[in-house]
């Protein structure tokens, strides 16, 4: 399951309503949503009446769950790369397909629990594929003073889908079978289609080519490797979703043994679930100006472990639902404290990506947890399970010793560009690799201060696309310091460049402020492979790329 930033209590919050683009997609998704909560009822009830097993019900959350930790990053990097609304209807008519097979199957009463779970991960992936290129279209829907409010209400939106979707669900069941859920859920999704259909986006024209999909995943996995803060984030994602898993997993089996227990009860439960999320998504903007994202997380994780020992002991529908009720709002609270942790820290151009890795470690961890769990519950009981999640869960809490999440979010705001550096070649996006050398003179007392700040500066140019960065001290004259780096070509040159954030600005500028006096810093680039560049023949065409030098001075 995946969280979006929390919405925020200012005024004008319903205002992206007013943009007829983006409230029709918003209330066309809502609906949709629905629509899979409503088949997520379906599939999970049915696999108990048919298998029964404890692994293999909460194997249908996993199902649902593993396609987000799998597809999550190309995903983003097709949201970053391609038309957003073509991604959209592809594969919402993937979706769409496996909605309907499902849904004859289950007519036919052909399905079977592999039918439920392999058509379920492939529903799985569809949405999966689909959800960046809905969040990454805001910004074409809605003006930019709106975004932020437009983000909190799809939040809202998804939550409320949660609130009453398996409600709806759980009644659907009970009263008619599973086969008109999963109808429901294709149904469904035609209008979100052909809403975005009819949305036409405004092209931008990019300042530079766009990257491979390769290129991007792996431009995506190097920022995150280089950040140590968002990868922190993303361990503590990862480990409190895994622990957390069996809220998830084992909620089918939590709902039929209460007293009178059927699909209406799991609806029930995952409503009450869903109330409290929306409750704490609300409540999470006020508590951030509070508390600290460590004090928040470590909230989520003890009240989420008193839940589930709540929920493991009790055989009372009612203590059930407000155990849940507390769940959900502890648990959105601190997923939503991760989550804008990570989007503060993330630039624009990197910002889709590494918000689809969040969400593909959020997803895994819940994909892999509930698996664990369910196989845990088979061999010793659902009840047991649930007990030694709560207390992994409040245990976790130590973790953040070792990886403490930032104190203060603090928003990653694009640089200015740089003035186009001095270029005597004929180079063309394919010319490289690229090596960059910048020579400082430092006054010996200062030595040491300028290598241990320069870490920072590696860390900057690695996240922006440079490799074999090193910092080099000149034995003959010991005041003279040479950081030196490349980049592969000079499109990924000038992309490094354009990649800058204040922030990065500001450590270089600072960097400058160890140089004596009266010395300029000399920045050199050379092409390494003057002849041939990186073409297999002389004749090897570039693709069709006209690229100019960016623009300042800086490397």
């Amino acid at each position: 399951m995946t969280t979006e930033s929390a919405p925020k209590p200012a005024s004008g919050a319903l205002e992206p309503l007013r943009e007829p683009a983006f409230r029709r997609l918003w209330i066309a998704n809502v609906a949709s949503n629905i629509g899979q909560m409503i088949a997520g009822v379906g599939a999970a009830w049915t696999m108990t009446e048919l298998a029964g097993r404890a692994d293999m019900v909460a194997l249908v959350q996993t199902a649902q769950l593993a396609p987000v930790m799998l597809l999550a990053l190309p995903a983003g990097a097709v949201a970053d790369m391609f038309d957003r609304r073509k991604v959209a209807l592809v594969s919402l008519s993937l979706a769409l397909a496996g909605a309907t097979v499902m849904s004859v199957l289950a007519g036919l009463q052909m399905l079977n629990p592999a039918l439920i779970l392999a058509l379920t991960f492939l529903m799985g992936s569809a949405m999966a594929v689909y959800n960046p290129s809905w969040q990454a279209s805001v910004s074409g829907q809605v003006p930019s003073s709106q975004v932020a409010a437009a983000i909190a209400l799809k939040t809202v939106g998804f939550n409320v889908a949660r609130s009453i979707g398996p409600a709806i669900g759980g009644l659907v069941v009970v009263l008619a079978g599973p086969t008109p859920a999963f109808a429901l859920n294709a149904l469904l999704l035609v209008p979100l289609m052909v809403v975005f259909w009819r949305w036409r986006q405004v092209a931008e024209s990019p300042r530079l080519p766009p990257e491979r999909l390769g290129g991007a995943i792996i431009a995506g996995v190097r920022y995150v490797a280089n950040s140590p803060a968002i990868r922190g984030v993303l361990c503590r994602t990862l480990i409190t979703a895994v622990l957390g898993g069996s809220l998830y997993g084992l909620l089918p089996l939590i709902a039929r043994d209460l007293p009178g227990g059927d699909a209406s009860t799991y609806g029930l439960l995952l409503g009450s679930f869903g109330v409290g999320a929306i409750t704490g998504a609300v409540a999470s903007t006020r508590l951030r100006t509070l508390f600290s994202s460590e004090s928040m997380v470590r909230f989520m994780a003890i009240t989420t472990a008193a839940a589930l020992g709540v929920m493991a002991i009790s055989n009372i529908l009612l203590l059930t639902q407000l155990a849940l009720l507390l769940a959900g709002a502890a648990w959105m609270i601190g997923t939503t404290t991760f989550n804008v942790s990570v989007q503060v820290a993330a630039p624009r151009w990197v910002a889709g990506r590494a918000v689809a890795m969040f969400q593909a470690a959020m997803a895994g961890g819940l994909a892999i947890g509930s698996g664990v769990w369910g196989m845990l519950a088979q061999a010793l009981g659902h009840e047991t399970a649930l007990l030694i999640s709560g207390v992994s869960l409040a245990l976790s809490t130590v973790i953040g010793l070792w990886l403490p999440l930032p104190l203060r979010a603090r928003p990653a705001v694009e640089a200015e560009t740089l003035p186009e550096p001095d270029v005597g070649m004929a180079l063309t996006p394919r010319s490289g690799p690229i090596q960059v050398e910048i020579e400082y003179r430092v006054p010996r007392p200062k030595a040491r201060a300028f290598w241990l700040f320069m870490q920072q500066v590696g860390f900057g140019r690695r996240r922006n696309g440079a490799y074999d960065w090193s910092l080099a001290r000149d034995i003959a004259e010991p005041e003279v310091w040479v950081e030196s780096y490349s980049c592969p070509t000079w499109l990924d040159y000038l992309r490094q460049r354009s990649r800058t954030t204040q922030a990065e600005r500001d450590l270089h500028q600072r960097a400058r402020e160890f140089q004596v006096e009266d010395q300029p810093i000399r920045i050199r680039r050379r092409l390494e492979r003057p002849f041939g560049s990186v073409r297999w023949r002389d004749d090897a065409p570039d693709r069709g790329f006209d690229v100019a030098p960016l623009s300042g001075p800086g490397a």
